[in-house]
């Protein structure tokens, strides 16, 4: 009875509700006050449209071929007569509502191989798109075509693709690239079809060395899963691309690999000169949006047991076993970038790049590399195998953090932004040595020397050669300038100068080719005593991180390596460490070369196999080394390394030693300078190496200038640039010092104390004060 009473009275509060609802509506109408006439024509307009559109549909429907025959035949007028495409199809009619079945279609350009011929291609158009303007595939069967692209002796069937279009349109005007990726983005996407079912598709490319066929024998996407089967070269390798394929959520996951084996790229090492293979490579497009003129493209890419090799890259195979980005590409209306939430993932470690590149009104280069503190042991596991030999199977224990920043404006490249940092925990330190031995350097050792890839008879470097030569057995001349001409922060830098390396940017972009080098004494000393004269761009990273270790781990000390630097380099053909180059050139010691010996042999450090095409054949100076002495020989004179000098410090005196004169074959001066720049390429040349200077011979004073004291122009402009460089160094680094002064201040003042003892609270303000110092003792060291 209970459970009947409660039942009766929800159907009397369910009435209730209801009829206050009416009497609600009624009001509401009467309130409105909605006149009935207006509801008839309302009504009749309604009827009209919809008998409108079923006319128009019925129409259409009846008239559908005729539409589809001038579709097809504006189509094809249009290839002929914009692209040169003869395009013929056998039969093109509709199956259903919606589904248009083509037959023997061929597109052939004018004079030029067939490019591409299907037997079957029917194909549906979903229609709620379409009543928005959208062409979205809905079903594809596709069986028995054939894409073929050649390159024969110049002459492409595709280049119809890079014919511009003529346009009458204002060509001043600015496209909006946030809308054309975007619009880009879902054409592509639209033009994937929701069910896909194809059979043997082929595709080929040709050219005059190379031929490379790829058989689709199937491909399906069903239930938005795509499967497919690919035969490579006729049975060389089986690929598959499965995965996640649903385009209409823009949702897309999709993965490569080969059944058994890598899948192996021969098209790109024939043509390339790179080898390139991999396990699988994974592509996923999460979502695509587009707003307040921005378009957004988010993704990732992964890869698994990637190698490469390539003699720009390494001597040996570069083996990558995991790696992957997780990409979020913003695509604005004059730029696109890579965003800094992005983020690389190489094996243990994760790093967050930043790349932007802004087309106008000026083009920009942007670039930045942010790490965070992380192990320094598994930064050093993830280095690619093969890659940096000398430190496989190093130990190492604390943390690294490493920060790059790179800003070129193309229209002021002189105020260029770049900064490279590795920094240290304060408890970073080696426990073991990787294949090279680091420390060799302090002890005796065997150098061995290359040239063209072949050793040369070793050298003991050590008390135990008679040719060796310690520190303060070498003129202080020779070391002032080679010091000035190659590294005169030799002594306060930690192996780095960025501001050198920033410089040798811009002169490089400048002149479009590689002419300054930005190596320090350290790097050049570890270049030789380390790593092989390859030039590769792993040798080259693998020679900074060599620097760095030993240079912030204070392995060996700075006169240690001069030492060791004045005593295997070249300075001539054959001729290594300054014993063997003093007595070769002048017949003397180190010990006793003079102030022009001296910045002759420095002038050469840069291009040793040229240093006899310095002289003339009476064993004078060539004029073209004037202006060297005086630039050298005032820059060491402002730095009180010597006397101030009117007579071009010691260039008139300096003479090749006798018994060497024979070997110079009297040539003119524009043969001598030909001959030094085409030593300067040299195989053999160090990697860094630039041709020998050659300055114009200044033009003489006038006499106001020799009653004055006027400098030579070009000298002056040198000298001065020089200074303004030290100076530019010292204002960034101080104010670098000040941010970091401030920064740690401000982590002190505000530490976390929150269930943390004044004992605990106490220690963890030193351990800030100390790293704070560190740091700041890092950056004075780096003061020219």
């Amino acid at each position: 009875m209970r459970l009947l009473r409660k039942q009766i009275a929800r159907h009397i509060r369910l009435q209730h509700i209801i009829f206050s609802l009416v009497l609600m509506q009624k009001s509401s109408m009467r309130r409105i006050n909605i006149n009935p006439k207006y509801l008839r024509i309302a009504l009749i307009a309604i009827a009209a449209l919809v008998v409108i559109v079923l006319i128009g549909g019925y129409v259409a429907y009846t008239k559908r071929e005729v539409l589809l025959q001038k579709a097809i035949s504006k189509a094809t007028a249009k290839a002929k007569r914009d692209y040169n495409l003869d395009v013929k199809i056998g039969s093109a009619k509709f199956i259903g509502m919606a589904t248009v079945a083509f037959s023997d279609i061929s597109v052939v350009p004018e004079q030029r191989d067939s490019l591409f011929s299907v037997k079957r291609f029917d194909v549906s158009v979903k229609v709620m798109p379409l009543l928005f303007g959208n062409i979205k595939l809905g079903d594809v069967v596709l069986q028995n075509a054939h894409l073929n692209l050649t390159n024969v002796k110049g002459v492409k069937n595709f280049d119809f693709l890079f014919k511009k279009k003529k346009d009458t349109t204002d060509t001043k005007s600015k496209v909006d690239l946030s809308d054309v990726s975007n619009r880009l983005v879902n054409e592509v996407l639209y033009k994937i079809p929701d069910n896909l079912s194809l059979q043997n598709f082929l595709m080929s490319f040709k050219d005059d060395s190379t031929t490379v066929t790829l058989l689709t024998s199937t491909a399906t996407i069903k239930d938005g899963k795509l499967k497919s089967t690919i035969n490579v070269n006729n049975g060389e390798s089986t690929w598959h691309i499965d995965g996640k394929m649903v385009p209409s959520d823009k949702n897309i996951d999709v993965h490569l690999y080969a059944d058994g084996k890598k899948v192996e790229l021969p098209l790109i090492e024939k043509k390339f000169k790179l080898k390139l293979n991999f396990d699988t490579i994974s592509t996923k497009l999460s979502d695509v949006s587009h707003s307040s003129g921005e378009t957004k493209i988010n993704g990732s890419w992964s890869i698994r047991n990637l190698l490469l090799n390539h003699k720009g890259l390494s001597t040996q195979d570069i083996i990558v076993p995991s790696g992957s980005i997780d990409a979020n590409v913003v695509v604005g209306s004059n730029f696109i970038s890579l965003d800094s939430s992005s983020v690389i993932h190489l094996k243990k470690l994760t790093a967050n790049p930043y790349i932007k590149y802004t087309l106008n009104p000026v083009k920009i280069y942007e670039a930045k590399i942010k790490t965070s503190w992380q192990n320094a042991q598994d930064v050093f596991d993830s280095f690619p195998t093969g890659m940096f030999e000398s430190l496989e199977g190093i130990q190492v224990t604390g943390k690294l953090n490493y920060n790059f920043n790179l800003y070129l404006d193309n229209s002021h490249l002189d105020d260029m932004v770049f900064n490279s940092g590795l920094q240290k925990s304060n408890d970073f330190r080696i426990v073991k040595y990787g294949k090279a031995d680091l420390g060799k350097l302090n002890n005796t050792f065997v150098y061995v020397p290359y040239e063209q890839g072949k050793p040369m008879p070793p050298h003991t470097i050590g008390p135990s050669n008679p040719e060796f030569t310690p520190l303060n057995q070498i003129s202080p001349n020779l070391r002032n300038a080679v010091m000035t001409a190659e590294d005169p922060s030799f002594y306060t830098n930690r192996g780095f100068v960025d501001e050198s390396i920033r410089k040798s940017f811009i002169t490089n972009i400048k002149e479009k080719k590689f002419k300054r080098g930005g190596s320090t004494i350290s790097m050049q000393l570890i270049k030789n005593a380390f790593l092989t004269r390859n030039k590769t761009l792993s040798r080259k990273i693998e020679e900074i991180l060599i620097v760095w270790l030993i240079e912030n781990n204070r392995i060996m000390s700075k006169n240690r390596m001069l030492e060791v630097y004045f005593n295997i380099i070249e300075w001539g053909r054959g001729i290594y460490g300054i014993s063997e180059a003093s007595h070769y050139y002048f017949g003397k010691a180190p010990s006793d070369l003079t102030l022009g010996e001296s910045i002759f042999l420095a002038s050469i450090v840069p291009n040793p196999k040229a240093g006899l095409y310095a002289f003339e054949a009476d064993g004078t100076l060539r004029q073209r080394l004037h202006g060297y002495f005086n630039l050298i020989g005032r820059l060491m004179a402002k730095r009180g390394l010597t006397e101030p000098d009117s007579n071009a410090y010691g260039f008139y005196t300096v003479r090749l030693r006798e018994g060497l004169r024979r070997q110079i074959a009297p040539i003119d001066t524009a043969t001598a300078d030909s001959l030094t720049r085409q030593t300067a390429n040299d195989d053999d040349a160090p990697n860094d190496a630039a041709a020998a200077p050659v300055y114009e011979e200044p033009k003489k004073p006038s006499f106001f200038q020799r009653l004055f004291g006027k400098k030579d122009t070009a000298q002056a402009n040198a000298e001065k640039k020089i200074e303004e460089t030290n100076d530019a160094i010292k204002a960034r680094l101080k104010a670098e010092i000040e941010r970091v002064k401030a920064d740690y201040k401000n982590r002190i003042d505000n530490i976390d104390t929150a269930g943390k003892t004044k004992k605990e609270i106490k220690a963890e303000k030193n351990r800030l004060k100390d790293e704070g110092k560190e740091k700041v003792r890092e950056l004075k060291d780096r003061m020219p």
